[in-house]
């Protein structure tokens, strides 16, 4: 079963969110995906990138704009396939999953921004089309959240109930370091 890597929303405005000091899970999580995309393309495997084009005027994840370009580490290389989304999961009215069909992809590894929302709407969307779907958790960026009762849930707890979520029913969870023996 040959397998994609699919790099979601990991843009210049998720990198303004970090050093404008928002509490973030996972520090190292943009050195994981680099060292995904590296074992990808040395390999051969399909690379897949999803953007974010938010049809809102005012957010920063509009096409154009220097916060919606990719960030540095996901930056897609020539022959490489860029879908842009407009909601939240990769594949809603994008195209991919169509995309991944003819080209034989059965399985995805998925890595990128937001853990909590992009990232779990795509892994929860990628399993009901019944692709397999692996998940290196140290390679998704998370943000705290404000909790629907009062406070903030802080970034490290929102990621584990996330990843904890996803693990039980999704996707299969690995460490970035776990990738290359299971594709």
């Amino acid at each position: 079963m040959t397998t994609a890597l699919v790099v979601i929303d990991m843009q210049e405005g998720m990198a303004e969110r970090t050093r404008a000091g928002r509490p973030r899970a996972n520090p190292d999580a943009e050195a994981h995906t680099a060292a995904l995309l590296a074992l990808f393309r040395a390999r051969g495997l399909p690379v897949v990138h999803v953007h974010h084009d938010d049809p809102n005027p005012a957010s920063p994840f509009r096409s154009g704009l220097p916060s919606a370009e990719p960030m540095d580490c996901a930056r897609p290389l020539p022959g490489e396939a860029v879908f842009i989304k407009a909601g939240s999961s990769a594949f809603h009215e994008t195209g991919l999953a169509e995309w991944l069909r003819e080209n034989g992809i059965g399985r995805i590894v998925l890595t990128g921004a937001v853990a909590a929302f992009c990232v779990t709407s795509s892994t929860r969307w990628a399993s009901d089309l019944g692709f397999e779907v692996i998940l290196p958790g140290d390679a998704l960026i998370g943000f705290d959240i404000p909790a629907h009762d009062g406070g903030r849930i802080d970034a490290d707890t929102v990621l584990r109930v996330t990843l904890s979520l996803l693990g039980a029913d999704f996707a299969t969870l690995v460490r970035t370091d776990q990738v290359a023996g299971l594709i």
